[in-house]
């Protein structure tokens, strides 16, 4: 039987997320506190896969799961799903929020609810769980007196919800990722995104050609973020998530090119977007209007014989 595993415990966004891909039919859910918990599971092979958060459409990034993302051994993104978040305050049974000292949460939760904590419960003492799932756990074993969770939470506790959609922003979402240790990406679908994460040599005009790589062949950028290397003063993994497929042309050629301008290339996996209109996704390149703002140098035969063998191991699971 496939083993997931997820940031538990159960009853989290996370668990909720899981179950709504087709991979978790048939499988087994393994709960794990955290998301740096459930990337090491799977690369040591402990589950098969793993599901954990990776951006908030109001507080952006998950930076663990970022940072994770380019240790290694590598990692590969093979699906994604989107959970509209809806925040509540739970409590043992006969709390009133006047009785409330304390309150828990998820980081995130915290932040999307802060407005909210500070008008109706300004004493109270703000703690930060591993989980909304772990903090609505606290509540229940009589740790803190209330917590910021999911409904779902409430019933799995058998708590009481003293106020209902309590986030400052309401409507928001939270995309999650799939992902197993390296293998074939999934066959493209015609609505794909292509995540990959990138480092460049520090000086003028490197991370502008970066994105002119992509811009050349008309590869619709949708994401970028950049995380300071741990060991590299002044450094930076930049994070991309694109429109397209490592199968198509235009992707390809784009990946190539990237191999070849770039200090290092993590490719992260192109799979099926989430919850948005298909649309074109790489497709044929575009011509350039004009030249490009840092211009392209020459590349040897060795360089692109050496980028076209990391596009095909890409493309067949060999290399990450």
């Amino acid at each position: 039987m496939t083993r997931i595993g997820f940031l538990g415990p159960h009853a989290t966004f996370t668990e909720q997320a899981l179950r709504s891909l087709p991979a978790s039919d048939g499988a087994e859910l393994v709960p794990l506190a955290g998301s740096p918990a459930v990337l090491a599971a799977v690369r040591d092979g402990s589950v098969d896969a793993g599901c954990v958060p990776i951006e908030n459409s109001v507080e952006g990034a998950v930076p663990p799961v970022l940072d994770g993302l380019v240790d290694d051994p590598p990692l590969m993104i093979v699906a994604e799903a989107l959970v509209a978040v809806r925040f509540v305050l739970l409590a043992r049974r006969g709390t009133s929020r006047g009785d409330v000292g304390s309150v828990a949460s998820h980081g995130h939760g915290i932040a999307q609810t802060r407005g909210w904590l500070a008008d109706h419960l300004p004493d109270a003492e703000v703690r930060v769980s591993s989980s909304t799932a772990e903090a609505a756990a606290q509540a229940a074993r009589g740790e803190v007196d209330a917590a910021v969770s999911s409904p779902l939470a409430a019933e799995q506790h058998g708590l009481d919800v003293l106020a209902d959609d309590i986030a400052d922003n309401p409507g928001a979402i939270t995309r999650f990722v799939l992902l197993t240790r390296p293998g074939p990406p999934p066959a493209p679908s015609g609505r794909d995104r292509t995540t990959l994460a990138a480092t460049t040599l520090n000086r003028p005009g490197t991370l502008l050609g970066l994105l002119t790589e992509l811009a050349l062949r008309g590869i619709d950028l949708t994401r970028i973020e950049s995380r300071p290397i741990k060991d590299r003063h002044a450094e930076y993994w930049f994070h991309l998530d694109c429109s397209g497929h490592v199968a198509e042309p235009a992707m390809g050629e784009a990946l190539a090119a990237l191999h070849r301008r770039c200090d290092r290339v993590r490719f992260l996996g192109s799979f099926p977007r989430a919850g948005d209109v298909a649309g074109p996704a790489g497709g044929a390149a575009r011509d350039a209007a004009g030249s490009p703002a840092v211009p392209l140098g020459p590349a040897s035969p060795e360089e692109f014989s050496a980028a076209q063998r990391w596009l095909d191991g890409l493309r067949d699971g060999t290399h990450t």
